[in-house]
C-alpha cells in the first residue's frame, strides 16, 4: 500500500512539472512588470491590464511556485531572494522570445523576409544563381537561405521545416507533398573520347549492356532513374564508381573509368564526347516540391508564384546557358 502512495505522489508530480510551463508562462511577463517597477498600479498601466487582474495573477505565480516573490508594503512591492533569482531567468526568457518574435516577423516582411530554398548540386551552377538573379530584380530586398543536396534529403528538410521549398528530380508522389513539374532535361551517354562509341551521335541504352559506369549513390534522384531506364532497357548496369556529384562523374569518364547517363554540362568537359540517347523517356524531370497545408509568408508565396511562372523555360536562364536547356 506504501507503495502505491509513493507512486502516486510521483505521478503527480511530474504531472505538475510538465503543466507548470503552461501554468506561469501568461504571467511572466507580469511578474517582470511588476518586479521592474516595484508597483502594483504602475505596473497594471504598464502592462494595460486591470490592477486587480494583476494582483491576482501574482498571487497565483506564488501559490504555484510555492515560494514568497515580493515583500509588499502597501501598494508598493519588493523583491524577495527568491524574487530576484526567479527575475533573472524570467528576463532572459521573455528576451528570447521577443528575439525570435522579432526574426519570424522579420523573415516573413513581403519585401524583406527570407525563404528557404533546396535544390539539387547539378542546379546551382547557374540555374539557380540566375533564377534569383531575374527574381530578385522585382524583389531586391527578400533574402534567401540556400540549401544544396540531394533529393531525398531535402524531401526530409522539407518535411522538418527546415525548407520552404525545393527543386527537385524526379518529382515525389507523396500525400504530404505537393510537387509541380517545371522542366526537364534530356540525359546523355558521356563516354571518353577515345571509347568505341565515341564517334556516335545516338545510341540506344540497350546497346550499353556491356559498359562499366560510373553513377550517383543510391538515394539520388539521377541515380533512381537511371536504374529505372537500365530495367527498361532489359540490364542490370555493372558499376565501377559511385560518386555524390555530376562532375566528378565526368571526371572519372574522362580518366577512362566507365561510361555514365547524365543531364548536360554547364559548360563543355574536356576529354568527354556525349551521346543521345534515344529509344526511351531519357529525361529527367525537375520540380519545385513544398508541404502540403504549410501556410506561405508573402516572400515565399512571391518565390513560389515566380518559380510556376517558368515553367518550360527553368533551365533557360540566357544566352550564357544553352546546354542547361530542355532542348539540349
Amino acid at each position: 500500500m506504501e507503495h502505491e502512495h509513493t507512486s502516486a505522489r510521483r505521478e503527480t508530480m511530474f504531472s505538475d512539472t510538465e503543466d507548470i510551463v503552461t501554468l506561469l508562462a501568461p504571467r511572466l511577463s507580469y511578474f517582470a512588470a511588476v518586479a521592474r517597477t516595484e508597483h502594483v498600479t504602475r505596473a497594471a498601466q504598464e502592462t494595460q491590464v486591470p490592477q486587480s487582474t494583476l494582483s491576482r495573477a501574482m498571487v497565483r505565480l506564488e501559490r504555484d511556485l510555492g515560494v514568497d516573490l515580493f515583500a509588499r508594503h502597501g501598494r508598493t512591492v519588493s523583491l524577495t531572494p527568491a524574487g530576484r533569482t526567479f527575475l533573472t531567468s524570467v528576463e532572459r526568457a521573455l528576451a528570447e522570445v521577443e528575439k525570435a518574435a522579432e526574426s519570424v516577423r522579420a523573415d516573413a516582411d513581403p519585401a524583406s523576409g527570407k525563404v528557404a530554398f533546396g535544390f539539387l548540386h547539378t542546379m546551382g551552377v547557374e540555374t539557380v544563381p540566375g533564377l534569383i538573379r531575374a527574381f530578385r530584380a522585382e524583389h531586391p530586398r527578400i533574402r534567401f537561405s540556400l540549401v544544396q543536396n540531394y533529393g531525398e534529403a531535402m524531401l526530409e528538410r522539407l518535411r522538418a521545416g527546415e525548407l520552404d521549398l525545393c527543386l527537385t528530380s524526379p518529382l515525389p508522389d507523396a500525400p504530404d507533398l505537393v510537387a509541380r513539374r517545371l522542366d526537364e532535361q534530356r540525359l546523355r551517354l558521356v563516354v571518353p573520347e577515345d571509347h568505341r562509341l565515341a564517334a556516335r551521335k545516338r545510341i540506344r541504352l540497350a546497346e550499353c549492356a556491356d559498359e562499366t559506369f560510373v553513377t550517383l549513390e543510391p538515394g539520388y534522384g539521377l541515380r533512381r532513374i537511371f536504374d529505372d531506364l537500365c530495367k527498361e532497357a532489359g540490364f542490370k548496369p555493372r558499376v565501377a564508381f559511385e560518386g555524390e556529384e555530376a562532375e566528378t562523374l565526368r571526371g572519372l569518364v574522362a580518366a577512362g573509368l566507365g561510361v555514365a547517363l547524365l543531364p548536360p554540362p554547364t559548360v563543355p568537359r574536356p576529354g568527354v564526347v556525349e551521346l543521345t540517347v534515344t529509344g526511351g523517356h531519357a529525361v529527367r524531370e525537375i520540380g519545385v516540391a513544398w508541404l502540403d497545408g504549410h501556410p506561405d509568408t508573402p516572400p515565399v508565396a512571391a518565390f513560389k508564384e515566380f518559380l510556376l511562372s517558368r515553367r518550360g523555360r527553368l533551365l533557360s536562364q540566357g544566352p550564357g546557358t544553352p546546354t542547361g536547356s530542355a532542348g539540349t
